[in-house]
């Protein structure tokens, strides 16, 4: 099966069952995606509910039909004020179709209170067989590698490893000399997109979300850090880019180019 997959947040104008027969289309062997939409200030974001057991059905047989996995399910942030263990029937809905694994990643801005919490997110989902990678994020509680690894320690959970974000990564300093430094069992999970060098917005949170671009088109090296990766990690192209999201029309072309950009640069 093919190792690239891509996910809902690089193509938010299709439903999750477009998506689907999207990525299979394009050859890819999985997808991603949250239970509902991301809120992402922009028109033309398509609105559904994987909560809702139809949508969920259909769902799943389309992933069944085209031989597909969900290889992340998203919506596992870490915020200030809310507790995740109100996310644990979200958990229960996303084994139910299939799940690999689940992202946890702190938005919030407290190292103590993100890590009580990313371990009770991996001591819930494991209870239901699924691994948590971890993501790092500038500017907030995680912001590095190098803080995420010593996260990874402190939490000692058995179900958690490390997801690796292209554009975190270098935006934080990291490089691929770093990851090929990594054991390679410790990295679970890659998004990969592409972005300039120097910040394009002034708050780093909207830059991720809005305005990243397909692989091969900004200025990271990707294909280093693609050749320093272990060869058997999953690749999730997360390339959010706002004018992409007006049509349909518009989220299909992105998301070929980012697939095509993806596999020019993965070692043969």
């Amino acid at each position: 099966m093919d190792r690239i997959g891509i996910e809902s947040l690089t193509a938010v104008s299709l439903t999750p069952l477009e998506l689907v027969d999207l990525a299979a289309e394009l050859g890819c062997g999985f997808v991603g995606t949250a239970l509902s939409p991301f809120a992402i200030p922009l028109d033309g974001v398509a609105q559904w509910s994987l909560r809702d057991p139809a949508t969920r059905r259909d769902f799943k047989a389309a992933m069944d039909d085209h031989g597909l996995t969900l290889g992340l399910g998203q919506g596992f942030g870490i915020v200030a004020g809310n507790d995740v263990a109100e996310k644990e029937p979200d958990l229960e809905i996303l084994r139910d179709l299939g799940a690999l694994r689940v992202c946890g990643v702190s938005l919030d801005t407290e190292l103590d209170r993100s890590l009580e919490q990313l371990g009770k997110l991996a001591e819930m989902a494991g209870k239901v067989g699924l691994e948590v990678v971890l993501e790092f994020l500038p500017t907030r509680a995680i912001p590095d590698l190098f803080t995420a690894l010593a996260a990874l320690e402190q939490i000692n959970a058995s179900n958690m490893r490390l997801l690796i974000d292209t554009m975190h990564l270098v935006r934080s300093g990291g490089s691929a000399a770093d990851i090929a430094a990594l054991s390679p069992e410790v990295i679970g999970y890659v998004q990969i997109s592409d972005v300039p060098l120097a910040p394009t917005m002034p708050i780093y949170l909207e830059e991720a979300l809005l305005n990243r671009l397909p692989p091969g088109r900004g200025e990271l090296p990707l294909a280093e850090i693609l050749a320093a990766l272990p060869r058997d990690v999953p690749i999730g192209l997360e390339v959010p880019m706002s004018q992409c999201t007006l049509s349909a029309g518009h989220g299909r072309s992105h998301v070929r180019a980012c697939v095509e950009g993806a596999r020019r640069l993965l070692p043969a």
